[in-house]
């Protein structure tokens, strides 16, 4: 049993019935892979064990829990810059879990786990985020929104920027550069069309937040 407060986000794309089988094992590799990177943002890494669910579902989870809105903002990312620019739903749930499963998260079990997809079916279709469980006000429900908002408004090309900026290392403008084959003059050009500078500072209070609060919670 993991005594900790994790992270579960269970997601699912959107509009996948209109795309080829294809397209949407493309888009679902692209989760896995952002999953791995997001296992190598915590300390120390960990495995978030990307698991996929009835086709165009997917889960994974967290074991620190103020790292889930960045880690969705990069999976949108990471999505929106691809080459069919799909999206997809989530729900974030921060709480405990009884097992991490075996082989992946399809055994799993907990609140988190219940909650996140408890939550996501309860999803209107139009919605794109939510955030629940321990620690988790309505404050921060609102504010899950509007940062996520933001993602459906970014070009391809502001995307791929702001998936490389969304690491919690805060990466300069010239190491995106250099990663991306750009400029960067041309960086700063994607990055304040995404809104990026406002975003990496909300998002860093709103994790200073959550991980006081969610210190709390754990004595």
């Amino acid at each position: 049993m993991n005594p900790r407060q994790i992270a579960v986000i269970t997601g699912d794309l959107v509009g996948s019935t209109g795309h080829p089988v294809e397209t949407v094992d493309s888009a679902m590799q692209s989760i896995r892979s952002a999953a791995a990177t997001v296992g190598g943002w915590q300390t120390p890494p960990r495995d978030a064990r990307f698991t996929r669910f009835r086709g165009d579902g997917w889960q994974i989870y967290l074991g620190q829990p103020a790292l889930s809105l960045r880690a969705a903002m990069f999976v949108a990312a990471t999505l929106r810059s691809g080459e069919f620019g799909m999206t997809t739903r989530l729900s974030i749930a921060i709480g405990r879990a009884e097992n991490l499963g075996s082989r992946d998260l399809s055994d799993a079990a907990g609140p988190a786990f219940q909650q996140s997809g408890r939550e996501l079916d309860k999803m209107p279709k139009t919605a794109r985020i939510s955030l629940a469980g321990t620690a988790v006000t309505d404050r921060d429900q609102i504010i899950a929104r509007q940062m996520f908002e933001r993602t459906s408004r970014w070009t391809p090309q502001q995307a791929e920027a702001m998936a490389l900026y969304l690491h919690p290392d805060n990466p300069t403008l010239h190491h995106l550069a250099k990663m991306l084959g750009i400029s960067p003059q041309a960086v700063n050009y994607r990055l304040g069309g995404g809104g990026a500078t406002e975003l990496r500072a909300n998002l860093q209070s709103w994790e200073e937040v959550m991980e006081r609060d969610l210190a709390t919670v754990r004595h």
